[in-house]
């Protein structure tokens, strides 16, 4: 993580970001429906219709409850899929990181310039889901300001270790078990939809695993104004150590794959 503050000053990593931001700027149309409307879609269908056969979780109507959990998956999913198909091409079929390495451009700052995009994006798209949620009545607590921190935390724990493995393979295939094995089940286990706590005590700890759960509970605990199930500290550890040894892991698979 210290990596990755330094280098945010770095004028090769600017660089790098303002390539990403060039992109976006020219594509945006087509991330629209993922970005703002499908999470929109999903509270309003599962919060409101689910809902009102669910009644409440804890005390909390299921509508406030679910609130923080679709917030984290909102960064989660966008963490992973930013940093797989894209990743993957610039190496093998549009080959931008080799153009990037003929210039003064380091791995590191490929990484960290990828990063910074993705936390802009995730950042943007929480604070329009929370304004549209507040509409709702779903924020309970002033400390709900706290939640784009903690999606940024999520964000970085996922797509550091995603840019690492899209790094390391040469088939979009092993995405599919990506998404299959890591993606799904995180989602619907996560803590989004339901208490982790409601899951046979086998697979509790395949939940507590994931980064999303740790960023759902501790949403959940900044939008609703309750202490989460571990300490703050502890929630807010696990996702930098995840993040920190994700940065690291790209920086070495960037540099083995431009070796090559």
């Amino acid at each position: 993580m210290a990596v990755l503050a330094t280098r945010v000053t770095s004028r090769s990593t600017l660089a790098v970001l303002e390539r990403a931001l060039t992109l976006y700027r020219r594509l945006w149309r087509t991330s629209v429906l993922s970005s703002f409307v499908l999470p929109v879609m999903f509270l309003v269908s599962i919060g409101v219709g689910v809902g009102g056969h669910v009644g409440q979780v804890g005390g909390t109507d299921y509508l406030s409850w679910i609130v923080p959990g679709v917030l984290a998956s909102t960064a989660f999913q966008m963490a992973v899929g930013e940093c797989t198909y894209p990743v993957l091409g610039d190496f093998k079929w549009v080959r931008a990181y080799h153009a990037m390495r003929a210039t003064p451009v380091e791995p590191g700052d490929m990484v960290c310039g990828w990063l910074l995009y993705i936390l802009i994006r995730v950042e943007i798209s929480v604070a329009v889901f929370l304004v549209i949620t507040a509409s709702f009545g779903t924020l309970h607590s002033p400390l709900a300001l706290l939640t784009p921190l903690v999606c940024a935390l999520v964000a970085l724990a996922v797509a550091a270790p995603t840019m690492a493995f899209a790094a390391s393979v040469d088939q979009d295939s092993y995405f599919a078990l990506l998404f299959r094995f890591v993606l799904i089940p995180s989602t619907l286990f996560g803590g989004v939809f339901f208490p982790v706590d409601r899951l046979p005590a086998l697979i509790r700890p395949l939940a507590w695993l994931s980064p999303l759960w740790h960023g759902a509970e501790l949403n959940r605990a900044a939008t609703l104004g309750t202490a989460p199930p571990w300490p703050v500290a502890a929630h807010a550890g696990y996702l930098l150590v995840f993040a920190g040894a994700g940065i690291a892991w790209a920086f070495h698979a960037f540099r083995k794959r431009l070796q090559d």
